[in-house]
């Protein structure tokens, strides 16, 4: 159960570090299988340098389909959140050694394709220790209520500060993560993840929570595109899952 100064802290900067959420057994376990679906995968943009996706590998890998339906982490999002929660997608994010190249300041949730949406949240899984120089994530603490602004450019330092040029004299918050831990952070909680400077891979899992009851608005998105939904039509529990999921299912 998380403490009610955890779940206040979320609730009033939109994002929390939640520490040694998975045990060392079960980092050891899921950290193997993000490096052999590396080995065996290019994701979705494959030249990017920035870093490799790898999106909703719940489907195609049952040691990860794990994680990403992770009853524990599931309750926790749920808690934060304060609404009933869906699984969007997840996703592998791996930042090659050395790879020279930062995720600028962004909010995740003008990308997605919600019309109701006020609780989509990010839980991202640390699988390695991620210092300042591998790529832990910074953030703009209390901005999650800013959903007047337009999905930013990630690979341009100044897009999101020329959308809302107010935010780029407001303080920073930088969390470096042990291997198990998480943040969870809101889905419109500006944020930014340093280039991985070091000689080993930066490995992160991330599931993003939805509210449950959200409805699509027609707009274009890998993960609707192929499902041929209309606007306002609900998302299909088969391929964005309720969570937390009943025991044994």
């Amino acid at each position: 159960m998380l403490p009610e100064e955890i779940v206040a802290r979320y609730r009033s900067d939109g994002f929390v570090h939640v520490p040694g959420v998975l045990r060392p057994e079960e980092v050891e376990r899921y950290r193997n299988a993000a490096r052999s679906v590396f080995d065996r995968e290019q994701g979705l943009h494959p030249d990017n340098p920035m870093f490799k996706q790898v999106v909703n590998i719940w489907r195609r890998d049952e040691v990860l389909r794990e994680l990403t339906l992770h009853r524990g982490l599931a309750e926790l999002a749920t808690r934060l959140a304060g609404v009933p929660l869906r699984i969007w997608h997840d996703q592998l994010l791996i930042k090659p050694p050395h790879n020279g190249t930062p995720t600028e300041f962004h909010q995740d949730a003008p990308y997605w394709p919600h019309a109701d949406s006020r609780h989509s949240l990010s839980a991202w899984v640390a699988l390695v220790d991620v210092p300042v120089e591998r790529g832990c994530m910074t953030f703009i603490p209390g901005q999650q209520e800013r959903r007047d602004i337009r999905a930013t450019d990630i690979s341009d330092a100044h897009d999101l500060f020329d959308a809302a040029p107010d935010l780029a004299y407001q303080p920073r918050v930088t969390i470096p993560l042990r291997a198990g831990d998480v943040t969870f952070h809101n889905g419109y909680t500006p944020h930014t993840a340093n280039a991985n400077d070091t000689d080993e891979f930066r490995l992160a899992h991330v599931n993003i929570y939805v509210d449950r009851e959200l409805h699509y608005n027609g707009r274009r998105h890998v993960c609707t595109d192929p499902l041929g939904l209309e606007p306002g039509d609900p998302l299909p529990d088969d391929s964005f899952p309720p969570v937390p999921r009943d025991r044994g299912a």
